[in-house]
């Protein structure tokens, strides 16, 4: 059987890409939003966050707590590559979701997997025009251009038929397409550029629709999911090593730590009742990336968390941000 050796949960915000100062930009776009995710399922804008909850994170959105959190985020994410490097897998499973970088209201699968040996990213933050700070992110997330990684097609083909078997209905991706624009989004760039460290490690990207409604998983799809995948790669004669990666998450663009904190304590007790319960409400907007991590630790069931850590990134006076979470099952 192919051997699970590790299990990585990781944030994946913009605000691990650029220096603290740049994170004004975030914080502006917060201002700007007039459909801020709450987790009670409601949408707001930033002046009617503010009159609910009062300027009570001013304190914690200053510059030097910010950077303060940003060396606590680097730390954490060495802390992972490290790990990452210690075991040695020949293969990574990444679970991430797109937002619009490959797929479009077109064509929105709930769930897919890219079987090709060369992946190709998106350039869409790259391209010409960009601000400065935006072309930061996308060289942190593999955006900046089309970078090419390497992919595991065969491994990848055995997953989708093994899923298939299970009951899950894969969509199968074979390539980009779309003219040259489409790519890999910051879900999947972002782990290879952070995590790999120029390592030319093969991996599969696993693509959970969490963003786009109508089709998007519940929790409990989602875990359900990442049950049948331990399945399947159990069933795998080889003896490969194989790594499994969520990344994304947690509550964002408005922090909620209630929601982040029972999140990651379910998972440090392997709590699977509180994972597969979670609401639709609560997981909107970049707050659905939490699926990810739900997936992920279905197919985790039964191994030991060894590390985890969790920060909440404010980034406003209202409490707009990123819970940036960090955990290592082996």
């Amino acid at each position: 059987m192919a051997n699970i050796v590790l299990g990585i949960g990781t944030s994946h915000t913009p605000l691990f890409t650029l220096e603290s100062s740049d994170w004004q930009h975030r914080a502006e776009a917060d201002r700007n939003n007039p459909r801020l995710n709450l987790s009670d399922g409601r949408w707001v804008s930033y002046a009617e966050l503010l009159a609910e909850t009062g300027p009570r994170y001013t304190e914690v959105s200053q510059p030097s707590e910010l950077e303060r959190k940003a060396q606590l985020c680097e730390a954490a994410l060495n802390r992972l590559a490290d790990t990452l490097e210690a075991a040695q897998p020949d293969i990574v499973l990444i679970v991430g979701d797109d937002q619009g970088e490959l797929f479009g209201p077109a064509n929105q699968p709930a769930f897919a997997i890219y079987h090709n040996d060369q992946l190709i990213t998106s350039d869409a933050f790259g391209r010409q025009g960009s601000p400065d700070w935006v072309k930061t992110m996308g060289r942190g997330y593999l955006m900046d251009t089309r970078h090419t990684l390497p992919g595991q097609q065969a491994f990848a083909l055995q997953l989708i038929e093994g899923l298939i078997d299970q009951g899950v209905d894969v969509t199968a991706v074979a390539s980009c397409g779309d003219g040259g624009k489409a790519g890999l989004g910051h879900a999947f760039g972002f782990i290879s550029k952070r995590l790999f460290r120029q390592r030319p490690i093969p991996m599969v990207p696993l693509l959970l629709n969490t963003y786009f409604p109508p089709n998007v998983p519940s929790a409990a799809r989602c875990h359900d999911i990442g049950r049948a995948l331990r399945r399947v790669l159990e069933s795998d004669r080889s003896d490969r090593r194989v790594a499994i990666v969520a990344s994304g998450g947690l509550s964002h663009f408005v922090v909620d730590e209630a929601l982040d904190r029972s999140v990651m304590g379910a998972l440090v007790a392997g709590d699977a009742a509180t994972l597969r319960s979670l609401p639709r409400g609560a997981l909107n907007s970049g707050s659905s990336e939490i699926l990810n991590w739900v997936l992920t630790a279905g197919a985790m069931e039964g191994m030991p968390v060894a590390w985890s850590e969790y920060l909440p990134l404010y980034r406003t006076p209202a409490g707009t941000g990123v819970g940036a979470g960090f955990i290592v099952w082996k």
